[in-house]
Parts: structure tokens; C-alpha cells; sequence
């Protein structure tokens, strides 16, 4: 939101603080303006789900009002869209600066843009200009006025409330809180005689909506995924569950609604694993126990045997995006030193090089609308490139999660984002996945640039 005219974070701005002083969403910016930004985002893929991109744009539409030649870059650091990887925001908001905002919207194909993005996310998706506004539909956003409000309670339970506020106040729970503890490996490589080994700690997926349902007494819940895929982290979320059996029990609609630090203490992680390979292929994975996993890393690694251990810590998936798929393939290339092509089942294929820049080619079918499909592809070569180089997070000695903001993630920076050159292979083939096959290809290539250091995260000294 802007506050006379300066670009504030609404989430943790408490309405006391703006008293008496202008206030501007989006939706109270002029009608012109945000419909340059909307189609600027639209045309430069600067927005898949949408959730994070009206704050991003009021940040950008301060900064432009401020200081109109200033490189935007910076401004970002108050946010976090995981979905884009910065760049294509950057674009938007250069091609905003520069006047250059005619996306050609009326020969654009958004149903084909739409059919590329569900393949991409994995859940259906909706594209267009407005989805930049906010407006591509979220779970909570239908929840009926008079709905009672939970939240996930102290006791492992639910607060109910009128009111976020009053529910929160009932749950007896903490705020998101950074710790001083430091993120460790908690598995180590099986014992042999390996030309590659691989060690990596608990990440948090630090998908942007949080879980949100609502249900009527009787009637099924909302979708907690709505026009985003949570990169597969969601799949399994408590909440429409608990929004179904408490309007039954309560007879009244209730919206389930979870805050930062409820998804980082109580949502599904990516599994730690701890491995050595050699170069024919064949090796050993410990992996944190996570349903699934076995056959993820069998699909893609047959000559790696993998071994599921109790760890104590928080809970993890399988259905996360590349888990388990990415780490065995990544250990592979370093034992082999080399990153071939990267093919998923199902899916696509892709290379990748990081250096100065990363470099990445993607080969999924017939496009469909390549300014979707690129998008995604930047985002998947910045997750990848995150997650070897600096995500983790710090868990207690009791295996809670310590640390409870967005900031302790580690996930990079739009600062610290190396530029990602995108190159599709034109094919009438079927389309199927291609920016899975980005992240697994980048995340090795990445650790193939740091001489394939036997820890992740390489460079926060974990």
C-alpha cells in the first residue's frame, strides 16, 4: 500500500500507524496507471498466482513517482515473489520506465496461456492483466462476512475467534521470530567409498499464500491451492479439513487461516538427505522419512539405494517440487563431474550453465505461449540456484522449527540474482513440464560452478 504516497508493507502495518493519513491500495490507484502496470506485468510474465504482485507494484509505482530513473532492483527487497524469480518483474518494471507497456493484449491467446500455466504449476491457473491486480481468485477471498475465524492453536488444536484478530488472540501462539541457531545437515553420508558426496538441510518451499479455507455447515471447503500450485507443498494442507469438521461442529461458515509462522512451524518441508555416488552410478541416499520418496529418487536414480531414517524434526513430502528427484540427480553429476541434459518423467528436458549469467534451455512440447512458459522457467532457475547456494532453515534441539520469518529462508535476493537467459525449443509435440526439468538442471549446474562442495546451502557456511 502507498501511505501518503510512500510505499508501506501492509501485512505487518497495524491500521493504528496510518491514522489520519492517505492511504492507496491498488485498487484506489488510477485506473490508467494500474492498467499500465497490469498489462506490463502480464506481458513479461512479472505474475503467476498474482499474490505477491499488487504490493509490488504499489512499491514500483512509488519508486517511479520518487526517483523515475532509479534501478528498481532494490526496491524489491521488502518483498518476496517466489514464483518469478525477480527478473521478470524487473522487465516490467523497466518496460514501464521506458514507456514500452503496448503488450499487444488483444493477439495475445490467454486460454493457451492459462493451459501452459496449469501444466507449469500443476493445478489450473487463470492468466490475464487482471491476475497481476490480485484478482485470479484466492481461497480466502469468497469467505462469507459472518464466517468465524480459526487458527492453529498452541495446544495442536484450533482458536476460534470473530475476528483474525480475537482468534490469534485465543491461540496462545507466537509471532514468526528469526533465531540465532544455525541450519545443519541432520543426516550423515552412508559409509563407502564415494567420488561424490551430498549433505543438505530442512528448506521451507516459502510458497506466498498461506493456507486459507472456508467451509459452510454441510458444503465442501475451498481449495487452499486456488491460482497458485505451492510448488506442491499445499497438496496435503490441514486446512479444508479443519474449515469442513469446525463449520459442522460450530454450524457456522469458519475460515481457516494460517499466518507465517503457522506455515513455517506446521507445513510440509523438503526432506534432508545425505549421500555419496560414484561415477557408474551406483551410491547410497539417507533421506529424512518421507512417504514416497523412494520412488521419486528410483524413477530417475535406479542405481542409488536409499535408505529412510527418523529424524526428529518437521514434517516432509515427497510432493514438493524435484524432492528427492533433484538431490539424487544433482549427486549423480557430481559424481560424474559433469551436468548432461536433465529429463524428467513426464516431463521435458533442459540444460543449464551458471556462471556470470544462467543459461538454460528448455525443450517441453509445443509452447503454447512462450512469455508464460519463460516465466516459469526463470522462477525454477532462480529456485534452483537458491536453494544449492543459500536456503535453509535452523531447527531446535527437539527438531521445531526455530526460525519463523520470511527473511530467514534464505531465499536469494533479487540483488543477489544472477540475469537468467531463457531459450525454448520450438516443437508441435504434446506440451508437458518443463520448468521442473529447469530447477533440477539449474541447481546442479550451480553446484557444478562451486566445485561441487559437500554441503547445501554452499554459501551460507552451513
Amino acid at each position: 500500500m502507498l501511505v501518503d504516497g510512500a510505499a508501506r508493507v501492509a501485512c505487518v502495518t497495524p491500521a493504528r500507524r496510518v491514522a489520519g493519513r492517505q492511504v492507496t491500495t491498488l485498487a484506489g490507484l488510477d485506473s490508467a496507471r494500474r492498467a499500465t502496470w497490469s498489462d506490463a506485468f502480464c506481458a513479461t510474465g512479472a505474475s503467476q498466482c498474482g499474490f505477491c504482485t499488487p504490493g509490488i507494484i504499489l512499491r514500483l509505482e512509488s519508486l517511479a513517482r520518487r526517483s523515475p530513473e532509479a534501478d528498481p532492483t532494490g526496491a524489491l527487497a521488502a518483498h518476496l515473489c517466489r514464483c518469478t524469480g525477480w527478473q521478470t518483474i524487473l522487465e516490467a518494471a523497466r518496460a514501464v520506465r521506458d514507456g514500452n507497456t503496448a503488450p499487444g493484449r488483444r493477439s495475445r491467446d490467454y486460454e493457451a496461456a492459462a493451459r501452459r500455466a496449469t501444466i507449469e504449476g500443476g493445478r489450473p491457473q487463470v492468466v490475464g492483466p487482471h491476475v497481476a491486480c490480485g484478482e485470479g481468485g484466492f481461497a480466502d477471498d469468497s469467505a462469507p462476512a459472518d464466517a468465524l475465524v480459526a487458527v492453529p492453536a498452541a495446544d495442536g488444536g484450533w482458536a476460534l475467534g470473530e475476528t483474525p484478530a480475537e482468534a490469534r488472540r485465543a491461540a496462545g501462539t507466537v509471532m514468526g521470530r528469526r533465531s540465532t541457531l544455525r541450519a545443519v545437515p541432520p543426516l550423515e553420508v552412508p559409509p563407502g567409498d564415494w567420488d561424490c558426496t551430498l549433505r543438505t538441510c530442512w528448506t521451507e518451499p516459502a510458497y506466498l499464500e498461506l493456507d486459507a479455507a472456508w467451509c459452510v455447515p454441510g458444503g465442501e471447503p475451498t481449495d487452499p491451492l486456488a491460482n497458485g500450485g505451492a510448488f506442491g507443498a499445499k497438496v496435503r494442507s490441514e486446512a479444508p479439513a479443519a474449515a469442513r469438521r469446525l463449520a459442522d461442529q460450530t454450524g457456522r461458515p469458519v475460515r481457516v487461516l494460517y499466518s507465517r509462522a503457522d506455515a513455517t512451524r506446521l507445513g510440509l518441508k523438503r526432506p534432508p538427505v545425505a549421500g555419496g555416488a560414484n561415477a557408474d552410478g551406483r551410491g547410497r541416499l539417507a533421506v529424512a522419512r518421507t512417504p514416497g520418496i523412494a520412488e521419486a529418487v528410483a524413477a530417475v536414480a535406479p542405481g542409488l539405494e536409499v535408505t529412510e531414517t527418523d529424524v526428529a524434526g518437521p514434517a516432509t513430502s515427497a510432493d514438493l517440487r524435484g524432492a528427492g528427484t533433484l538431490e539424487a540427480l544433482a549427486l549423480l553429476a557430481g559424481a560424474r563431474g559433469a551436468v548432461g541434459p536433465v529429463r524428467l518423467p513426464g516431463g521435458g528436458a533442459a540444460t543449464a550453465q551458471v556462471g556470470d549469467i544462467i543459461a538454460v534451455e528448455v525443450d517441453c512440447g509445443h509452447p503454447l505461449d512462450e512469455a508464460v512458459l519463460r516465466s516459469y522457467c526463470i522462477g525454477a532457475a532462480h529456485m534452483g540456484y537458491s536453494l544449492v547456494t543459500s536456503e535453509a532453515i535452523a531447527t531446535d534441539a527437539g527438531g521445531a522449527v526455530a526460525d519463523l520469518t520470511v527473511r530467514s529462508f534464505g531465499v536469494v535476493p533479487a540483488t543477489r540474482t544472477p540475469p537468467v537467459e531463457v531459450t525454448v525449443r520450438h516443437s508441435d509435440c504434446e506440451p508437458v513440464n518443463g520448468s521442473d526439468a529447469v530447477f533440477v538442471a539449474t541447481a546442479a549446474a550451480t553446484w557444478l560452478a562451486r566445485g561441487f562442495p559437500p554441503v547445501w546451502p554452499t554459501d551460507r557456511g552451513a
